[in-house]
């Protein structure tokens, strides 16, 4: 087995912990047993975890961390990027020293973590950083990335198409307004009227959210809106109704709703994630960081992030970056 100078002290690696279900008020870093690679694994060296509602979400009570395996003490956080530290026998495809960026479900806010080079969201993905993408980017990925795309995927958007994008500010918003740009569609996304600057940026026509949004949809004078994509509950679907969208060009990836289509980051193709990382790199997509915390702070990283106001995303660094 290789091994990478990887800052463990004496077989003791840190990692954020749950130990009860609940808020942020439930997340403490803890020294924990150094992780080793097995057979058949690869260990990254962890420089920056990347915040998604889903972090929280599934920590929150017992039933829904029933719902994804999850049992106490439990580890925290998905998105991660980093360097690989150790490679286990009979890996191929990784060395020490790569930088690598995956998801590690409930588990990368740590200094190690320990993936299937062959794995799942569950066991851990890794996929080769791109030159170019920094690690806070290379971060704030998969999660987020691998959704939009999924979502995108089932509405198939083309320069035919207006596309309303409800939540367009948050997470996923930032890859989907500009990957739905990308594919030549108008793009309206909602935001309050303070994010209407930010929204333009990505490529949006910004629209506030709440009440009477079907006219001010229609004050805009795009036309016929033919697709839609909710980021952040049902709102948007029932507006898009009223404006004539058919439920087949419909998305959501935060709540049901009877003839729509449902995506998570789960039915993104195998390639999304490399496609959004090369363009991330050749500078085609932008991905904001709104703010960065180091791993000492993790609860008020989650505090912030909880609250669903962000302009992009928000990293927690495992390695003082520059």
């Amino acid at each position: 087995m290789q091994q990478y100078d990887s800052a463990v002290r004496n077989g003791v690696s840190r990692a954020v912990r749950v130990e009860s279900w609940g808020g942020p008020e439930a997340l403490a870093l803890q020294d924990v047993p150094e992780p080793r690679a097995g057979d058949g694994q690869i260990r990254v060296r962890v420089t920056a975890a990347g915040l998604n509602p889903m972090d929280w979400f599934m920590t929150a009570d017992a039933e829904t961390a029933a719902r994804f395996g999850l049992s106490l003490p439990a580890g925290f956080g998905t998105d991660y990027a980093g360097v690989v530290d150790q490679v286990g026998a009979g890996v191929s495809g990784y060395a020490v020293g790569d930088r690598v960026f995956g998801a590690a479900l409930s588990r990368a806010v740590a200094d190690h973590v320990v993936l299937d080079a062959d794995g799942n969201i569950a066991s851990g993905i890794a996929h080769h950083t791109p030159d170019g993408v920094d690690d806070r980017t290379a971060a704030a990925l998969s999660i987020a990335g691998s959704t939009a795309a999924a979502a995108l995927d089932v509405l198939g958007l083309g320069p035919d198409d207006t596309v309303l994008v409800g939540g367009a500010g948050g997470g996923v918003g930032v890859f989907a307004v500009q990957l739905a740009r990308m594919a030549g569609a108008r793009v309206i996304g909602t935001g309050s009227p303070s994010s209407a600057e930010y929204l333009r940026s990505l490529g949006a026509e910004p629209v506030a959210y709440g009440e009477g949004l079907a006219d001010r949809v229609r004050a805009l004078g795009v036309g016929a809106v033919t697709a839609a994509l909710d980021l952040h509950g049902t709102d948007t679907v029932q507006v898009a109704r009223v404006l004539g969208v058919p439920d087949g060009r419909i998305c959501t990836i935060a709540g049901q709703v009877d003839g729509v289509h449902a995506a998570n980051g789960a039915n993104a193709g195998p390639e999304a994630l490399e496609h959004i990382a090369r363009l991330v790199a050749a500078g085609r997509l932008r991905v904001p960081i709104a703010a960065s915390f180091p791993v000492e702070d993790i609860r008020a990283a989650v505090e912030l992030q909880a609250a669903r106001h962000v302009r992009g995303k928000v990293v927690v660094d495992l390695v003082p970056q520059p």
